[in-house]
């Protein structure tokens, strides 16, 4: 029993949550009440969170001997010998044939981006995270095709652009933020853990964090501005939920630099109140915008 449960640890279900992103394509193209696209999404969700979790588990298997050295992560089901090896290779051989198989079935594009996002990520566990620069990139990359995910599996009409770059820019963001955390965290160990943070400093992450959060409210700024959909709705009022991303943006960089959170960004943006709130709103007050229009 204790090797399967190492094997859900090991899968990250938590983690999961970064997956919601293949909605964006239904949500914001207006289609979120239509039952046919909202199951092919659901399923392409499951899916994606399978290959997902192999990631996952190719990590912990590669990354097996520095994680023992990590102050947290040796407690992982793989370093602490709670999963054993054999077994994480077998999920790791099966979970992605299953979830490739299905998404033939019904998506042939859909399988194209759940290839493209394996490999992507295959690539960084042996590979691109040892690359200055390169492995946050990566990291953006893969939840722009979270995104383009969502997009390939239902026919939208009205999806903008703008949605990938705020998305990659949000994404870089967390990574930047996460980074700097870690490399804090770890100090003199950091070069033991990560070959790149010998490459990294404060200087230079703070630079980068500066340049994103900025890029990332423009993009945002323009996107509630130049996005077909909102055109369609026929409203000007899509401006009204800046304010939220502008406080979640703030907020995030106070948790960062002031209480020394941002080492895990998807367990803040379920605990922090505050944050999580200003998520909350900014989706509700989207949605009645987009959806409300085409009711009345």
């Amino acid at each position: 029993m204790q090797p399967i449960i190492g094997l859900i640890r090991t899968m990250r279900p938590k983690q999961w949550t970064k997956n919601v992103f293949i909605y964006a394509g239904l949500v914001f193209d207006g289609q979120l009440f239509a039952p046919g696209a909202f199951v092919r999404v659901t399923l392409s969700f499951f899916l994606l969170c399978l290959v997902a979790s192999t990631i996952y588990i190719i990590n912990d298997i590669v990354d097996i001997e520095s994680d023992r050295q990590h102050p947290r992560k040796k407690y992982r089901a793989l370093p602490s010998g709670q999963l054993p090896s054999p077994l994480a290779i077998a999920a790791a051989v099966i979970l992605p044939l299953f979830s490739l198989g299905v998404a033939t079935l019904y998506s042939p594009q859909y399988t194209v981006v759940l290839i493209s996002y394996f490999v992507l990520h295959v690539l960084y566990s042996f590979l691109l995270k040892n690359v200055v620069i390169i492995d946050i990139m990566a990291i953006t990359a893969g939840f722009v095709l979270r995104v383009a995910a969502g997009v390939v599996v239902v026919k939208v009409a009205n999806f903008s652009p703008w949605l990938y770059a705020c998305t990659g820019l949000l994404a870089l963001f967390l990574a930047i933020g996460k980074r700097r955390q870690e490399l804090i965290l770890l100090a003199e160990n950091a070069q033991n853990v990560r070959v790149t943070y010998k490459h990294y400093n404060l200087p230079l992450l703070d630079d980068m964090l500066r340049l994103v959060t900025t890029g990332t409210f423009i993009a945002y700024l323009l996107y509630t501005i130049e996005a077909p959909t909102i055109k369609v709705a026929n409203t000007n009022i899509a401006l009204v939920t800046v304010p939220f991303v502008l406080y979640a943006l703030f907020r995030y960089l106070y948790l960062i630099h002031v209480k020394g959170e941002g080492g895990a960004p998807d367990e803040l943006l379920l605990r922090d109140m505050p944050l999580l709130a200003s998520i909350i709103l900014w989706g509700l007050s989207f949605i009645i915008i987009l959806y409300l229009p085409h009711q009345a």
